[in-house]
């Protein structure tokens, strides 16, 4: 294969279907690359010495696609040797232990893809409009990110 053949992709997917590691890594797979690098956000079973049930996401997606198109964008601009990035996010209820979101990009190295990663997660809970209500064993609550930008200007 020549490399002008294996252009960079960006595989973005919100759903409400059980998300797969190996689905989302192999996105981004590339002979030109010795380097994925994943990032895996799973539910946890407690939150401030609080039980948790489960999570449940809700999302304004077609703005959140859009977010996260412009964070591929910038990802592409920052680290110009990144080659493939997949963001998928779950919709819907999330069980504990499974992911709600996965991150994976490539690149040649692992530093850029590490950085990406990084760069993409924070991003992603900074600015794309998806919400998450923890439930708890006999509450719920709407859980704004701490690094939201439009949750901290009232304040």
């Amino acid at each position: 294969m020549d490399e002008s053949e294996d252009v960079p992709k960006d595989f973005i997917k919100l759903k409400s279907e059980k998300l797969s590691v190996d689905e989302v890594s192999e996105l981004v797979v590339s002979p030109y690359c010795g380097a994925v690098s994943l990032f895996i956000g799973t539910t946890r079973n407690n939150f401030e010495g609080k039980k948790v049930i489960r999570l449940e996401y809700e999302a304004y997606t077609s703005m959140a696609e859009t977010e996260i198109k412009k964070i591929c964008r910038d990802v592409r601009q920052k680290w110009p040797s990144v080659k493939h990035i997949a963001v998928h996010h779950r919709l819907g209820v999330v069980p504990i232990t499974e992911a709600s979101v996965i991150i994976a990009v490539s690149s040649p190295h692992r530093a850029e893809s590490l950085e990406a990663v990084m760069y993409c997660i924070n991003t992603l809970k900074a600015s794309v409009p998806i919400w998450k209500k923890e439930i708890y064993e006999d509450e719920y609550s709407w859980k704004e990110n701490k690094e939201c930008f439009w949750a901290n200007s009232e304040k």
